[in-house]
C-alpha cells in the first residue's frame, strides 16, 4: 500500500449547527480502535481531485439549500469527477444533509450524482430537518465511526 488507509470527509457546513453536526461526524471517525484510519478533512469548495483520488473512501456533508445541494458540494462534484469517477469507482462512502425545510432534492441529487461515480453507499445516510436532536447527535457519531471502520 502507498499511503495509510485515508478517509476523506468532503463537507458545507456555513451555519453552527452544520459545523456541530460535522464536529460529531469526526468525532465518530476518531473513536477508540479505529487509529488506523487517516482522516482528511476538506471544505467543499477547496476539495480537488488529488484529494478524492488519495482517499479509500468518502464521508460527505451539506446543507439543503432550497431544496438541493449547497453550491459549494456541488462545486466539489463538478470539479472532480471527470478525473475521478473510474478510478474511484467502488469505493464506499456515506453523507449527512442538514435542511432547514425540505432535503428531498438534495438527497435525490446525492444519490444520482454518487451513483455516477460509482461509490458504493456503505451506512445509511444521515438526512433530516430541524434540531440536532440527542439522537442525531448519536447517529452522526456512528456515522463517521462506522465508515472509518469499514476502511480498517
Amino acid at each position: 500500500m502507498t499511503h495509510s488507509t485515508r478517509l476523506l470527509v468532503v463537507h458545507h457546513s456555513p451555519t453552527a449547527r452544520t459545523q456541530e453536526l460535522a464536529g460529531l461526524v469526526l468525532a465518530g471517525t476518531r473513536a477508540d480502535g479505529l487509529e488506523g484510519v487517516e482522516i482528511v478533512e476538506s471544505a467543499a469548495l477547496t476539495t480537488t481531485s488529488e484529494d478524492v483520488l488519495a482517499a479509500d473512501g468518502y464521508l460527505l456533508g451539506t446543507t439543503a439549500n432550497f431544496g438541493y445541494l449547497s453550491g459549494a458540494l456541488k462545486h466539489f462534484f463538478d470539479t472532480t469527477y471527470d478525473e475521478t469517477r473510474e478510478l474511484t469507482a467502488g469505493r464506499p462512502f456515506s453523507f449527512w444533509i442538514h435542511g432547514g425545510h425540505d432535503t428531498t432534492g438534495a438527497e435525490r441529487a446525492m444519490r444520482s450524482i454518487t451513483t455516477g461515480y460509482g461509490w458504493r453507499l456503505a451506512a445509511e445516510p444521515l438526512v433530516f430537518v430541524g434540531e440536532l436532536t440527542p439522537e442525531r447527535r448519536s447517529r452522526a457519531q456512528e456515522l463517521g465511526a462506522t465508515i472509518a471502520a469499514m476502511l480498517l
